[in-house]
């Protein structure tokens, strides 16, 4: 079976993240002074063949720890759907 899995990668919160601090100053200089506490990190996608939903879920933590998330600096989260 075919699954299809939506990675979103997060700096942690104790870690600074100067790109989200940036945009944050950023909305009030453009209006927007309601937003606060922007944090920005990665969205992947990737597609995972494999027996069952459970080993696809296996497969795609693997990645993310060996490959895809810092997990020093950053945490991860993700869904899997079977596509037909």
């Amino acid at each position: 079976m075919i699954f299809k899995a939506e990675i979103d990668i997060m700096p942690l919160e104790a870690i600074l993240d100067p790109q989200g601090k940036a945009v944050t100053s950023s909305m009030s200089n453009i209006g927007l002074t309601e937003i606060s506490n922007v944090r920005i990190g990665k969205h992947i996608t990737l597609k995972v063949d494999a027996e069952n939903e459970t080993i696809a879920n296996e497969k795609v933590t693997q990645a993310c720890k060996d490959l895809l998330c810092n997990q020093i600096m950053e945490s991860f989260t993700f869904s899997i759907e079977a596509l037909n």
